[in-house]
């Protein structure tokens, strides 16, 4: 085997996300604010059992010192993975470089940016590791 043929491992917990945010998608389409789309989703993870923060503030490190509370995560699910909520035109690099600021500013190192804003939820997701 080669380093080419290595397959990733399916993540449980980010793919049990994706299909509550499909089945929001499903209800609701595109077309709504974000705000609708993160209650619904809230909705759809108790409804499935899955554990979830909201609205988690987290610290900025700044030279040597902690600036609290100037970070917020959309959802931190099951205090590992985040995902940010968009429903936006287009997904822009800057919405990505928002989700990489939290991994690393949480220490997390696995992240969903859902931009609900689409005709096919599958071309809304992104998904990052660290």
């Amino acid at each position: 085997m080669t380093s080419f043929d290595i397959k990733l491992v399916p993540d449980a917990l980010t793919e049990r996300v994706i299909g509550a945010a499909v089945e929001v998608h499903r209800h609701l389409g595109p077309g709504l604010l974000e705000t609708a789309y993160v209650a619904a989703l809230e909705h759809e993870l108790v409804a499935r059992n899955i554990s979830f923060a909201s609205e988690v503030l987290m610290p900025i490190q700044y030279k040597g010192t902690t600036l609290d509370g100037l970070l917020r995560v959309d959802l931190l699910i099951e205090g590992e993975l985040v995902v940010e909520v968009k429903a936006v035109e287009a997904i822009h690099p800057v919405h990505c470089a928002q989700v990489l600021t939290y991994l690393r500013a949480g220490r997390f190192n696995r992240g969903l940016l859902i931009n609900f804003n689409v005709m096919k939820l599958v071309n809304g997701v992104r998904r990052f590791v660290l």
